[in-house]
């Protein structure tokens, strides 16, 4: 993988890594806010149901900043654009559609044709 190519994921990862972070910092302030009293209980629940909302986006976006952070220190141990199961190069299409990936789209098939005759 060339270097301009390598120095462009390292930026858009560390950018995309900053604003998850950021965001993850706005939902924990918000909900440690004095809690808002509502005297009817439909608008207590419909709060609920937001928060409860915004919490599970927040476990999908932390299990996305752990897979940014792999990615960056594949990038930094030079391992980065290589696949995990084969070895093979990673192409920058693949790495431009999903920046995180660790597997080139031909093991990443078989991975997932091989989950699902095992019903996982």
């Amino acid at each position: 993988m060339k270097k301009k190519d390598v120095e462009y994921f390292r930026q858009f990862l560390s950018k995309r890594l900053e604003e998850l972070l950021s965001q993850a910092e706005d939902t924990v302030s918000g909900m440690t806010d004095p809690k808002e009293n509502f005297p009817d209980p439909t608008d207590r629940a419909a709060l609920e149901a937001d928060r409860n909302f915004m919490l599970r986006i927040r476990d999908r976006e932390s299990k996305l900043i752990r897979k940014i952070k792999s990615a960056l220190e594949r990038i930094e141990n030079g391992t980065f654009g290589v696949c995990e199961t084969c070895a093979g190069e990673i192409s920058v299409n693949r790495l431009k559609a999903r920046p995180v990936t660790s597997q080139c789209i031909d093991c990443k098939a078989k991975e997932e044709a091989l989950e699902k005759a095992l019903g996982l």
